[in-house]
């Protein structure tokens, strides 16, 4: 983790989004254009971490965090130093877990092993604001 303090006041970008497959690319493509306004121009190594690990987030709440006539949300926060990002959804009983994967035969399930690879850290917890659910979240 890291020690260092930042003078910058934090900034914070959220958007509730349909829980669709087009949801989920429009999330992405909506962080990218929010990292470029804080200054984090589109791609240096940092914008396309973010905009990866929200593709992935935000394609497994539409996937596996899914209740219909439901939303999803995503929420970006940056200090000047760090981006964390969270997707929440519905689906509170349904927790994420890293799959073990054949790298030969499997087409998906590698999501969470590359948030795990790009995050400094990473978690889930209990959906804080807009009803039940979950929220992953993860710290570039």
């Amino acid at each position: 983790m890291t020690t260092e303090k930042s003078d910058m006041a934090p900034a914070e970008f959220r958007q509730l989004l349909s829980a669709t497959p087009r949801g989920a690319r429009l999330a992405r493509r909506l962080a990218g254009v929010q990292l470029a306004a804080w200054g984090i121009p589109h791609g240096c190594g940092l914008a396309d971490d973010v905009e990866l690990v929200v593709g992935e987030l935000a394609a497994n709440a539409v996937l596996h965090g899914r209740v219909p006539g439901r939303d999803f949300e995503v929420r970006l926060g940056y200090d000047g130093l760090r981006v964390r990002v969270e997707v929440s959804d519905a689906r509170g009983d349904r927790l994420p877990s890293e799959a073990v994967v054949d790298p030969w035969s499997a087409e998906g399930g590698r999501g969470l092993v590359l948030v795990r690879a790009l995050a400094r850290e990473w978690g889930v917890a209990p959906r804080e604001r807009g009803g039940p659910g979950k929220t992953v979240w993860a710290c570039l």
